[in-house]
């Protein structure tokens, strides 16, 4: 094939509708535009997004208000310093956390934050997600955090923010 021989695909070109022709054409008289009126004059224009004189879209919603979205998945959130009530060698995951009182939803998952300061006893601490300073925190006083494992396709557990 030679650049001379090429040309569009049938009937993805239009020939332009000829107005102001007669009425036979289709096009005569009014051209289109209708009767009266703004859209009927020469050379009219409206500003983008112009609704008639009702008050725009623009202007109607609020201006930075942000962004809620609503398949974010909310933690609870339990800080290593109240993590101190356990005793030594205590698993602690979801359950032991809502008897006692740190957590009040039971389907909700738990995130682990390094707040509150206090010496902790060497505990397993099993949640959905952890910050690494309560990873750390947690190590330091003998014990682990276990996370659960990434299902298959995702990424690993969020364990940063």
């Amino acid at each position: 094939m030679r650049i001379d021989e090429l040309k569009p695909s049938r009937g993805s070109r239009k020939s332009r509708k000829r107005v102001g022709r007669g009425s036979s054409a289709g096009g005569g008289k009014t051209a289109g535009r209708g009767q009266k009126g703004q859209g009927a004059r020469s050379s009219w224009s409206l500003p983008r997004g112009f609704e008639g004189g009702q008050m725009p879209l623009t202007q109607r919603v609020p201006k930075l208000r942000g962004f809620y979205n609503r398949f974010r998945t909310e933690f609870q959130v339990v800080n290593v310093a109240k993590l101190a009530r356990f005793e030594a060698g205590t698993v602690v995951d979801q359950e032991g956390l809502r008897k006692a009182g740190l957590v009040r939803r039971s389907g909700a998952p738990v995130k682990l934050l390094a707040g509150g300061s206090g010496a902790i006893p060497a505990l397993t601490v099993r949640v959905d997600a952890a910050s690494g300073a309560a990873i750390a925190a947690v190590q330091k006083a003998g014990g682990e955090v276990i996370l659960p494992a990434p299902a298959a396709g995702e990424e690993a557990a969020d364990t940063d923010s």
